[in-house]
């Protein structure tokens, strides 16, 4: 176990995604979180301190709970990381008269075990406005760089090690090694984290959660809810009922999908409601996006409590909620507004009547596909692209109306639908299309046309955090557009997003 504090580093989950893709299981902590509420103390092989937007000489800036300094396992501070150990332990931060972003050339004490196996000038990704002007008593310079003369510092007796370089992005051309030398070297893990032993070891934590009461699910038909389905009924059987809301914000023809597939797997314990009036005259005249997902959020509560009502001993609610849900919907103390809420995690009412069962809360995307596969589930499920939670209300910009829905339905069908005759459907993180707000003049058989506008998207990431938009041949954006002009009343002009996350997000609300 590897414990990361984050605070508020644009890069703190890419650290958490390169220690797992080691075996080595970590989990993401907040920055200020008292070392109290940490339950891996038992297995804690050490600590890693995120990178942050801020400077540890603001007033208010994040720091660790100080008895991480007593833990007496070994530290590694990134960026603002090494920065906090430096001001913790009698050192100096100061704003640097150059900042650093992008890449720079760093020379390297390949003595230090923790450029142990590089050269002694690598190429590494610096992303900060301060730097050490003074290093703590103890303390030895281990890297140097143009503008940093305190670009790494290591204190071998105390265990703790600082870089200014950013180790977990790509970029640092042998980041991943110094990150092995940190957890294998220095930290002596050892790689015994798999799915396998995931399931193994979830299994026995929702058995001893839940006992013998039933949960009620929270079924989508996408991946993240039919992993956390399946993962819920390897361990608890029939004890899982299985609830389908039909909101009418799904995909083309999801609801009979999700019949087809899970009606056979769970029988008599699926139950599909339709619910499509509900939610839509509950959105009516709603144009925020945060509102439209707080109102989906707080409507699918609603909506399963009174089913488990109907039901005996339903005390749980699961929720197919992943790591970047929780990420990205809320912030440590003093940081930043979250960038957007989850109806996952944001849109819950605080005095909810039943109880969270979060089998995949500490997975990655990929992770549960893996997951997915382990579990024998099909690949036509496991290997769709992302959904998110609130369905197409946030492709679907402004006021939601049954028009623009039905609009969008076609659209982004044909889209899916020429994305896979292209052969790119798995080679795609996402591909999707989504309805402005507005319309725009066209001419149609010699006739004046005022209609929807549909915008592309397609990007490609690894985690959701990131990610680039794709570079779709012409020809195939062609035929989509030829196709949604021709085939769905009431849009006449396609255009294509080539935004990248950050700064846009993946999805436009």
């Amino acid at each position: 176990m590897i414990l990361i504090l984050d605070f508020s580093s644009q890069y703190t989950q890419l650290i958490a995604r390169r220690i797992r893709e080691e075996k080595v299981y970590c989990e993401i902590y907040h920055g200020n979180k008292s070392i109290e509420s940490f339950s891996g103390f038992k297995d804690l092989r050490g600590v890693i301190l995120s990178g942050s937007y801020e400077s540890v000489y603001s007033k208010g800036a994040p720091c660790p709970d100080t008895k991480v300094w007593e833990l007496g396992v070994p530290i590694l501070g990134i960026c603002y990381g090494m920065q906090l150990i430096a001001e913790h332990l009698g050192g100096k931060v100061v704003p640097s008269k150059r900042r650093e972003f992008g890449l720079a050339k760093v020379n390297l004490e390949c003595s230090c075990s923790l450029f142990d196996g590089l050269s002694a000038q690598e190429t590494l990704w610096m992303s900060h406005g301060d730097k050490l002007s003074k290093i703590p008593k103890g303390f030895k310079i281990t890297a140097k760089s143009e503008n940093s003369p305190y670009a790494a510092i290591e204190n071998v007796k105390k265990n703790i090690y600082g870089v200014q370089f950013h180790p977990e992005v790509k970029h640092s051309v042998n980041g991943k090694k110094i990150l092995q030398n940190f957890i294998f070297k220095i930290c002596n893990s050892r790689r015994n984290w798999t799915m396998k032993s995931y399931i193994v070891d979830e299994v026995k934590k929702i058995q001893a959660q839940v006992g013998k009461s039933k949960v009620l699910c929270a079924l989508s038909g996408g991946v993240d809810s039919s992993v956390a389905a399946m993962m819920l009924y390897k361990a608890i059987g029939k004890h899982l009922v299985c609830v389908y809301v039909d909101h009418g914000l799904q995909k083309l023809g999801e609801t009979e999908r999700v019949r087809n597939v899970f009606g056979k797997i769970f029988g008599k314990n699926l139950i599909i409601i339709d619910a499509k009036k509900i939610f839509l005259s509950k959105l009516k005249g709603i144009t925020d996006p945060e509102q439209k997902r707080k109102i989906i959020g707080h409507t699918f509560i609603e909506i399963f409590e009174k089913e488990a009502k109907k039901l005996k001993d339903v005390d749980f609610l699961l929720q197919g909620t992943i790591y970047p849900d929780i990420i990205e919907s809320i912030s440590i103390k003093g940081a930043k507004s979250p960038i957007k809420s989850h109806h996952n995690v944001g849109g819950l009412p605080e005095k909810m009547k039943m109880k969270l069962v979060e089998p995949l809360k500490f997975l990655f995307k990929d992770e549960v596909r893996v997951l997915g596969r382990e579990l024998g589930i099909p690949s036509e499920i496991i290997d769709r692209q992302p959904f998110p939670g609130p369905g197409l209300a946030v492709r679907t910009l402004g006021e939601i109306t049954e028009e623009k829905l039905n609009i969008l339905k076609k659209a982004d069908n044909i889209v899916t639908e020429e994305i896979k005759k292209a052969g790119l459907y798995g080679k795609v993180w996402q591909s999707f299309a989504i309805i402005l707000p507005v319309k725009t003049v066209g001419v149609m058989g010699d006739a004046r046309t005022y209609e929807y506008v549909i915008a592309i998207r397609a990007v490609n990431s690894e985690d959701a955090m990131t990610a680039n938009w794709v570079k779709l041949p012409y020809e195939l954006l062609g035929k989509i557009s030829s196709r949604i002009i021709n085939e769905v009343k009431g849009a006449n002009r396609v255009v294509y997003d080539i935004s990248n996350k950050p700064p846009a997000t993946i999805e436009w609300e």
